[in-house]
């Protein structure tokens, strides 16, 4: 009985692991049909007029300042690691002992990784699935392709998913024609998309978009000139 029990484990765990890697495999070319939490906010939209709008864009429909503006707001050491922050983490940690306002320390990685595999949530069980989803994207996947999937799929207001389905809600135009303060007000709404919005900014977004901005002229930007050529 033991060794039959313990064999369906084994076979769970490996069928697990091929199943998943197949799916991160396949996502790495493919434009994600949807994601855990596109359904999930479906069901909790049911009944209601408010549409899913969601559109996947090709990498060169993006505007470069949008990519821009996520790495400098959400994750500035994005090209250095190899998913995990752990300055950001440990600094984060630090600022929670001082009795300081608790900042997220995820990856651009993580939160990819959290939005395409995984549901809300806090456990220990959910941190685990999040940190295996993490490392197989960034064993398998491109950084460029890592962050323009992101782009695509994070939520970006009340059943808004993306950057080209913001861009269209907010200021009626293609991604690919967001200026550099469009797209600094749309990632400012990240921490908390279903209460913020990008236009009009209220006075939190319109700090946290100046401040995206100032950093985007101080990260210049030419290191990041060639990211909408990646990517389907």
């Amino acid at each position: 009985m033991i060794k039959k029990f313990a064999r369906l484990i084994f076979q769970i765990i490996v069928s697990f692991f091929l199943l998943t890697n197949a799916l991160v495999i396949l996502y790495k070319f493919i434009p994600i049909p949807g994601t855990p939490l596109m359904l999930i906010r479906s069901i909790e939209f049911a009944g209601s007029s408010l549409p899913l709008q969601y559109q996947w864009s090709k990498a060169y429909e993006i505007s470069e300042y949008a990519y821009l503006a996520a790495i400098v707001s959400e994750d500035q050491n994005f090209f250095k690691h190899s998913g995990f922050d752990f300055q950001a983490m440990k600094k984060a940690l630090e600022n929670t002992k001082k009795g300081k306002k608790l900042r997220g320390a995820s990856t651009i990685t993580q939160q990819l990784a959290k939005n395409l595999f995984l549901w809300p949530g806090r456990s220990w069980f959910r941190k685990g699935l999040e940190a295996y989803f993490t490392t197989l994207l960034e064993f398998y996947w491109p950084k460029k392709r890592i962050l323009h999937t992101y782009l695509n799929v994070i939520e970006m207001g009340k059943h808004i998913y993306g950057i080209e389905a913001a861009a269209r809600y907010y200021f009626r135009k293609p991604a690919k024609n967001l200026t550099r303060e469009e797209a600094s007000q749309i990632i400012a709404i990240l921490p908390n998309p279903r209460k913020w919005r990008a236009q009009p900014p209220g006075p939190y977004v319109a700090r946290r978009s100046q401040w995206i901005q100032k950093q985007m002229k101080m990260f210049g930007g030419t290191q990041y000139l060639h990211l909408n050529e990646c990517c389907y």
